[in-house]
């Protein structure tokens, strides 16, 4: 009984309107973003495929994904390690850039959305999208596929990206039914 106590009376000091107030909040973001890709869930997950994706070769707009983001946001990537242990690495939107430039400039690298669920309540969304990668457009079949869990926030103006967690498709963790596009 002590603990519920104590979780409701957190949850209503962290929800207080003095308090968000008095907090001077989260840095700026460098760019302002394109009203349009943020102006709801839909469009804020369509300009990060969009903005990743492109041919070999061709640089990706590294201002325009940054704004997509909070300035406290994080990238996610979950699988098993070498050990068949599962892991989880955190990245800020900065070190993602600098880890996967190199790949999507230099192999190409599209990622398009095959399914989605999104649950949303008041300021938050939570978007479950699952897709697949090619590097090229013309490929006949995806090199991967794997499902994203975005979580989003509206701070009265624009949605912005908090998390982007996902997971690979694997042959021991297939993409269940219920996350893919209906047969037919």
């Amino acid at each position: 009984m002590r603990l519920s106590i104590l979780a409701a009376a957190l949850a209503l000091a962290f929800a207080s309107p003095a308090l968000a107030q008095n907090s001077p909040g989260p840095p700026a973001p460098l760019a302002a973003a394109a009203p349009a890709d943020v102006a709801t869930p839909e469009a804020i997950v369509a300009a990060l495929y969009d903005v990743i994706s492109g041919d070999v070769g061709v640089a990706r707009d590294w201002t325009r994904f940054r704004a997509l983001f909070h300035p406290t946001a994080r990238l996610m990537p979950s699988g098993m390690n070498r050990e068949g242990v599962g892991v989880v690495r955190s990245v800020t939107p900065d070190e993602y850039i600098t880890r996967s430039e190199p790949l999507l400039v230099g192999e190409g690298f599209h990622e398009r959305e095959i399914a989605r669920r999104t649950e949303r309540f008041g300021r938050i969304a939570h978007v479950w999208t699952t897709y697949e990668s090619l590097h090229s457009l013309s490929d006949p079949q995806p090199f991967a596929r794997g499902i994203n869990s975005i979580q989003l926030f509206h701070d009265g103006t624009r949605w912005w990206i908090l998390s982007v967690y996902w997971q690979g498709e694997t042959p021991d963790a297939p993409i269940p039914a219920d996350y893919l596009p209906p047969a037919g």
